[in-house]
């Protein structure tokens, strides 16, 4: 029943900016964290950015200053708005969330960064 949708993902140049965004349905309004992660080719899955739901968020090293995470909880969506890319953002990046200690993951949208 739980579902977690992303997207916003695609192609874009360095440098560029990108918006991404996740929709749950088929919870209930005990979710608590929310977070992105990403998993590049040949890489393990690493956390990018979460934020509770007081609005407390907590970034990885390597975003801090470019990505802004942000969530709805009426609407039960949270957003990712990256700027300044890098081809090393390149990823498929998920979108997650915790209810009664169960985590809940999206199938991923992918970011591709290019010239």
């Amino acid at each position: 029943q739980v579902q977690l949708v992303e997207s916003g993902g695609g192609l874009v140049q360095p440098g560029g900016s990108l918006r991404l965004s996740c929709a749950a349905s088929g919870i209930g309004f005990s979710f608590r964290t929310m977070g992105w992660y990403r998993q590049a080719p040949g890489k393990q899955r690493e956390l990018v950015a979460t934020i509770t739901r007081s609005g407390s968020t907590n970034y990885a090293e390597f975003v801090k200053g470019r990505f802004t995470i942000s969530r709805d909880n009426a609407k039960k969506t949270m957003s990712l708005e990256m700027n300044t890319l890098k081809p090393e953002d390149t990823a498929v990046y998920y979108c997650n969330l915790d209810e009664f200690g169960m985590d809940y993951w999206g199938k991923g949208t992918l970011v591709t960064v290019s010239s």
